[in-house]
């Protein structure tokens, strides 16, 4: 009887769970570097990047904690190289932890690649939400310090005259933006889950050889 790719054949061991954490915290510190603007989406201060990826598949992996343990590395490592005094890494970690925990919490209840795309959809939804409130009372505030909210709204206004307020600009554009963010991380993992976790699980090619969709 085959497994599936979702269900691992033995639990993963204690040094393993630490050693795949620190390797996916290094790839989604590197992948946070790498972010880009959007500016015909949203305005070109919010960058799009997939350093959540290595954070949910590592909350597949290992566990949920492994996933919020990858997005504290990643803000941990780029906190030194930004100007916003770690208001945006905690409010990037917040929104990060709003995708992974549902997501693995959901598949930690029954292993199976339906309930890992449930629940990563599931951690899309709750990171979108999550970032209006973040957005709103920690990261916005704080960035208001270096450029007038007036002109953060009229950023906003180019892409849509209707937007009036900060929270207009939050549920129009950076709730869908931030869901897409999610959506994106969910793809490109159930796409490359079948291929990396019997290396991140096991190590073995016998354990490649067992696995299956």
């Amino acid at each position: 009887m085959k497994s599936s790719i979702f269900k691992p054949n033995r639990e993963i061991s204690k040094t393993r769970q630490l050693t795949v954490t620190a390797i996916l915290g290094a790839m989604a510190s590197a992948l946070m570097f790498a972010e880009v603007s959007l500016p015909m989406f949203i305005p070109g201060f919010v960058k799009f990047d997939l350093s959540d990826l290595p954070a949910l598949i590592a909350a597949f992996a290992v566990g949920p904690m492994s996933g919020v343990c990858v997005c504290l590395i990643k803000n941990l490592v780029n906190i030194g190289i930004t100007y916003s005094a770690g208001i945006g890494e905690l409010a990037n970690f917040l929104i990060g932890c709003g995708l992974v925990i549902p997501a693995g919490l959901v598949y930690k209840v029954k292993k199976t690649r339906k309930t890992a795309i449930i629940g990563a959809l599931l951690g899309a939804v709750v990171m979108a939400l999550i970032s209006i409130p973040v957005n709103y009372f920690i990261s916005y505030p704080f960035y208001a310090r270096l450029m007038a909210m007036e002109a953060i709204i009229e950023a906003y206004q180019k892409l849509n005259p209707k937007v009036e307020t900060l929270l207009d600009a939050l549920v129009w554009f950076n709730m869908p933006f931030t869901f897409v963010k999610g959506l994106c991380s969910t793809v490109v993992t159930v796409a490359v889950y079948k291929y990396i976790s019997p290396v991140l699980k096991h190590g073995t090619a016998d354990a490649r050889q067992k696995a299956s969709m």
